[in-house]
Parts: C-alpha cells; sequence; structure tokens
C-alpha cells in the first residue's frame, strides 16, 4: 500500500483466512494513503466489527483531504469518541478557517487537550481574531512555549507590536523562534534600533535570526548594513545568499547580485529565479533568457519569471510563446503565469486570447482569487469588456483595495459614472479605505 500497490494488497486481504480490525485498518489506512476515499469508506461500511481506532482512522482521513462534510457526517454517527476523535474534527475546521465551527467542537468537547486548546487559540490568530485569541489566552496558565510563540507571530502579523512585546517579556522561557519573531516585527516596522538591540541580546542566533537582520537592513535602504550582517553569518546556505541576491536585485546592483550569485558554493532553483525576474525588471531580457537556458532545473516560477521578463520588455510574441514552451514542458500554470498573461493581452487588447485563459483560469480554480481575479478584471476593463468585468470582479471572494480601485477605474474610463459610484460606495459599505488612487478616479468623475 506504501508503495501504491492497492490491488496486490487487496489480493493479499481476500486470501486472508481470518480477518480482524487491525487487517481492515490497515486496508483502509491504505485507501486513504492513496486516496481512494470510496473504496476505504466500502470497507469501512463493510467491516463486520469497528473498534474507536477504525472510526477515528477514517474520520482523521477526511480530514487531511479537507472532506469536512463527509468528516463531519461520520463524526455525529460515531457511537464513541475519544479526545482524538475531538481533535480529528477540530483540527479540520482549524486548517479551513472555519472559525464558529472550531469553537463550537472546542467547546462541546468532554475533555479537552493542549492540542484542543492550541488549536482553538490558531484558528483565532490565523484569522485575525485577537481578541478572542488573548481572551482565551488569558483563560488559562498552563500553555506551552508554542503558543506563547503563536499568539505573539499573530501580534506581529497585524503590526500591533506594542501586544507583541509585552508578550514576548512575559514569557516564562523563550526560544529561537520567540526572538527570531520579534526581531521580523520589529524589522518590518523599520524600527532597527529594536530589531538590532533584540538581535544582539539573543542568546541564541539560527540562520533565520541572521537573515532578519540581513533583511531587516535591505527594506530600509542600508545596503552596506545587510551586506555586512551577511558577511559576518558564522554559516551561509541557499537561503542567505538569495536574500542578499534579492537585496541587490531590488536595488538594480545587477553587478553584484551576478557575482554573489557566481559564488554561490551551492545554487537552489530560487537562486536562478531570482536573477532572472532582476534581469527581466531591469530590461536586460537577454540576459534573463541566458540563464533561462543554462538552468539544470526549472519550476512554475522559473517560467513565470522569464514570460514576465519578455511582458516587461514588451516582447509580448515571445511572451506567449513561452506560455506555449511551458505547457509543453508540462508546468502547470501558477497564479503568476496567469496574472502575467492576462497583462499581456490586456496590453495588445486581444480579448479572445484573454477569453481563453479565463477559461484555463476557472479550470484551476484560481477566478475567486483576489490575485488572479483582479487581473480578469483589469483585462477586461482595458479591453473594453466592462459587464464581463464586472461579473468577475463581483464573485472574488476577498476583495482588496486593488480589486475596488480597477473596477472603478474601469467603470470611469469607459463614461459609466453612475456604476462607478455605485463602486465607490459599495466599497465604503464594505469597510474598504479609498487610497489615493481611488480619489483620483473620484474625483476626475465628479468634475467630468
Amino acid at each position: 500500500m506504501r508503495n501504491g500497490h492497492c490491488d496486490l494488497a487487496l489480493h493479499v486481504f481476500n486470501t486472508m483466512p481470518l480477518r480482524n480490525p487491525v487487517s481492515y485498518n490497515a486496508m483502509i489506512s491504505g485507501y486513504m494513503r492513496n486516496a481512494k476515499f470510496t473504496l476505504a469508506r466500502d470497507l469501512f461500511d463493510k467491516m463486520p466489527e469497528k473498534d474507536l481506532f477504525s472510526w477515528n482512522l477514517m474520520l482523521t482521513g477526511y480530514v487531511r483531504n479537507r472532506r469536512l462534510g463527509e468528516a463531519r457526517k461520520l463524526f455525529d454517527l460515531m457511537p464513541e469518541k475519544d479526545v482524538v476523535s475531538w481533535n480529528a474534527m477540530l483540527s479540520g475546521y482549524v486548517r479551513c478557517g472555519y472559525v464558529d465551527e472550531a469553537r463550537e467542537v472546542f467547546y462541546n468537547m468532554p475533555y479537552k487537550n493542549s492540542i484542543s486548546w492550541n488549536g482553538l487559540l490558531a484558528v483565532y490568530v490565523q484569522n485575525g481574531k485577537l481578541k478572542e485569541a488573548r481572551q482565551l489566552f488569558e483563560s488559562k496558565s498552563d500553555w506551552e512555549l508554542i503558543s506563547w510563540n503563536c499568539l505573539m507571530g499573530g501580534y506581529v502579523k497585524r503590526k500591533m507590536l506594542g501586544d507583541a512585546r509585552q508578550l514576548f517579556d512575559q514569557m516564562p522561557v523563550r526560544d529561537v523562534i520567540s526572538w527570531n519573531t520579534m526581531i521580523s516585527g520589529y524589522a518590518q516596522d523599520g524600527d532597527l534600533s529594536q530589531a538590532r538591540r533584540l538581535f544582539e541580546e539573543s542568546p541564541t542566533r539560527d540562520i533565520l535570526t541572521w537573515i532578519a537582520m540581513v533583511y531587516a537592513y535591505l527594506q530600509n535602504g542600508m545596503l552596506d548594513e545587510a551586506r555586512r550582517i551577511f558577511y559576518e553569518m558564522p554559516e551561509k546556505r541557499e537561503i542567505s545568499y538569495n536574500t542578499m541576491i534579492a537585496g541587490y536585485v531590488q536595488y538594480k546592483k545587477m553587478d553584484m547580485a551576478r557575482e554573489l550569485f557566481e559564488a554561490m558554493p551551492c545554487r537552489n532553483t530560487g537562486s536562478w529565479n531570482i536573477m532572472i525576474s532582476g534581469y527581466g525588471q531591469n530590461g536586460d531580457i537577454v540576459q534573463a533568457r541566458n540563464l533561462f537556458d543554462m538552468m539544470p532545473q526549472r519550476d512554475s516560477v522559473s517560467w513565470a519569471a522569464i514570460i514576465a521578463g519578455y511582458s516587461q520588455t514588451g516582447h509580448y510574441e515571445d511572451a506567449m510563446n513561452m506560455l506555449v514552451e511551458m505547457k509543453r514542458d508540462g508546468k502547470s500554470l501558477n497564479r503568476s503565469t496567469f496574472c502575467c498573461t492576462l497583462s499581456i493581452c490586456a496590453d495588445i487588447a486581444t480579448l479572445e486570447l484573454g477569453k481563453q485563459v479565463h477559461g484555463q483560469v476557472v479550470k484551476t480554480g484560481y477566478e475567486n482569487g483576489c490575485l488572479v481575479g483582479n487581473a480578469l478584471v483589469g483585462m477586461y476593463c482595458k479591453c473594453g469588456s466592462i459587464d464581463e468585468a464586472y461579473a468577475v470582479f463581483e464573485r472574488i471572494q476577498q476583495k482588496d483595495i486593488i480589486s475596488w480601485n480597477t473596477m472603478l477605474a474601469g467603470f470611469a474610463r469607459h463614461g459609466f459614472g453612475r456604476q462607478a459610484l455605485m463602486v465607490f460606495d459599495s466599497m465604503k459599505t464594505a469597510g474598504v479605505k479609498p487610497d489615493e488612487i481611488t480619489m483620483v478616479f473620484y474625483t476626475f468623475h465628479m468634475n467630468t
């Protein structure tokens, strides 16, 4: 079963003179591991005698594969449940971000362990419900270190550094993750003095601690300081080199990026991708293509980088040819590739090709996501197909400011003033704060 030989395993199973729950469970586990859910459930239903392990095995299989509807039906049918059963159902809701369902399971649990508590804390933090997370955290005192780090990381992600630092200072014990989280938080917020102070105070540093400081200086335009920290690193890996190379690329120091790239003792695909993207962004598509052709192994990001390079330098036909080559090479189009391709369709106003790409987007399930959805709205607006742009806009599940601005601009540019105002009003109703770009289009419409 571990090698995918389900038929052979079934043959052995069928020839067994006696079967017990252990043999049934082994078959069900194998089917689950090979994504054969129907066969697993059929065998489960045929079991003459099911033990609690059998029920938990089937439940866990559904949960791990995000089949929560089937998991919940099975959970409700269970004649008895233990903490493993409850935690399995809870973890399924946590993974999918279902806060209310996770909370309902947690508070109905007859007994809870640390996995249960950490599960509810995690779903609160991951979904930005930090008030609820803090209330839960304060409801008991024996939290594990991973729990402290989880809540602190949630504060850092939401740029609530005061709360994060308060929690950090209260921690009974800290590990390298605790220190790295706070250093990264200060770095991303531009507070280099605090980041550096914690860096100096940290009792142990791993490679991520050093990279956090390199990144901090790079993000704040201090290239020399970043380089100094980089060369002070006691141990460098691919990620160390890639971070520094990306910094050089960010500041258009392609000669320095190339020098460090050539000096790397071992490169990974990410190293090549950074350089290709850098050359493309700086208009040197010849060097980008040379590196692309030299790559020992390519991934979808590599193809997206070279396609974007051709697009950014106005070589639209070459970009589309590379898209065809990518598909021929068997690589799946990712979000970046779709966005780049849709941008090309918008720039050269090829609506029919854009619709073909849209069809592929629908098949991959990216249409309702913000990144690709925004690219689709922009493509249809630029091609003058406003109705289709608005239809895509309506289907984007979580709109960001770019979504609203793109749709607002599309209506305004094509003379649909009433619809533009409607989008602006809907934007305010949704609680999205207009930015400078929003106000430019709003003011333009009001003055025409």
